[in-house]
């Protein structure tokens, strides 16, 4: 079967967010309509992207009512008009945003959970933890299939109250680039870190640990956040070599790692419970033939496998953090070899082509007869 599908995200969309586009571009059979809450000022978002609240004193107001009771005329109207035959939701609170008017219109919903949306944010105290919790609880009764894009977070998501029967682990896959750069002596830079600036990513970590080498790896680090301005001071009070290009467009950050040797992705569990779920950007730096050094981190162990497409440490841990990026800086020979096995994994396992396939059954299982 085929039809149309509205991929929701309520902020369209994040810089950090291309995997939402990418799954969306490659789908085949089905035709897809991006639509949003409001458009975010990003290289990602696009003017054909549906907008529900324009940038109004009424749209506002709408979007708050939105929030505030989870019902909207302005959303109705819009998937009147668009009348698809599926909705796809990114992140559980925007499936929240959407669900109402989903089940008003008789729209099956599927929702895709990430990470935060079933870590950090459950987690909240007070009203606004309370709110966000009752929200989760009807947009997984109101979802005909929870996706999941690791095991740690099916099991997130399950112990939050949903259906087991319902959750389903599907991983986005990326685009694969069938000949990936093996020279390693053009590369610019030892290592790349792609990423928000946000604690759980684990920079901290990953400036502590050059720190406690005898050489100084050049790094490159794309991306912004709340903890730029302090990274960078940290980089350049440790004397490290660290460049910081902060949020760049996909085309930069695909020639950056061609550029480089080594993906690094120190990501550890926040303070306040955040959590990745499986950082596409590790997928993306295979796909172009870099092994990754990681940690033991949610489901990062789904996409890295130890000692043969990369090297994991404890999250949190900038000694043994360390002792990996050294082993790999030392080992041009390993580096390569594991570079090579890890453009093989996911090749067969999260090629975004056959994922994305994987996909269209599923919205073929749930979409609504015409």
């Amino acid at each position: 079967m085929s039809g149309s599908v509205l991929i929701w995200r309520s902020s369209m969309l994040p810089a950090s967010e291309t995997f939402v586009r990418a799954q969306g571009l490659a789908l085949t059979s089905w035709r897809p309509t991006f639509g949003g809450a409001v458009k975010v000022d990003s290289p990602v978002a696009a003017d054909s992207d549906l907008i529900v609240f324009p940038e109004t004193s009424v749209g506002r107001r709408a979007l708050v009512a939105l929030k505030l009771t989870g019902r909207s005329a302005l959303l109705r109207a819009a998937l009147r008009r668009l009348q698809p035959d599926l909705v796809h939701a990114h992140f559980a609170g925007d499936g929240w945003m959407i669900s109402g008017a989903a089940a008003e219109a008789g729209i099956p919903l599927i929702v895709t959970v990430h990470g935060y949306d079933v870590t950090r944010l459950p987690r909240e105290a007070g009203p606004r933890g309370v709110r966000y919790r009752l929200h989760l609880r009807t947009v997984f009764a109101r979802a005909s299939v929870i996706l999941a894009v690791s095991g740690f977070i099916r099991d997130k998501a399950v112990e939050l109250g949903a259906d087991p029967r319902k959750v389903r682990v599907h991983h986005t896959g990326v685009a694969l680039d069938p000949a990936p750069p093996t020279d390693l002596a053009a590369k610019r830079w030892d290592l790349l870190f792609v990423g928000r600036l946000v604690e759980k990513k684990g920079v901290d970590d990953l400036l502590a640990a050059l720190s406690l080498l005898d050489t100084k790896p050049r790094l490159l680090l794309i991306g912004g956040g709340p903890l730029e301005d302090s990274l960078r001071q940290r980089a350049v009070d440790l004397g490290l070599d660290a460049t910081f290009l902060g949020a760049q467009p996909p085309e930069v950050v695909r020639r950056s790692m061609a550029e480089s040797r080594i993906f690094v992705a120190p990501s550890k569990t926040a303070a306040d419970g955040d959590s990745e779920g499986l950082p596409t950007t590790i997928l993306e730096a295979a796909s172009q033939g870099l092994p990754t050094v990681s940690t033991l981190h949610s489901g990062i162990p789904e996409a890295v496998r130890h000692q043969e497409t990369g090297l994991l440490g404890p999250e949190g841990d900038p000694v043994a953090l360390a002792a990996n990026l050294r082993r790999l800086l030392a080992d041009p020979g390993l580096c390569g070899t594991m570079g090579e096995a890890a453009h093989a994994f996911v090749t067969e396992h999260f090629d975004l082509f056959r994922q994305t396939a994987e996909l269209e059954k599923i919205y073929d299982s749930v979409a609504r007869p015409r």
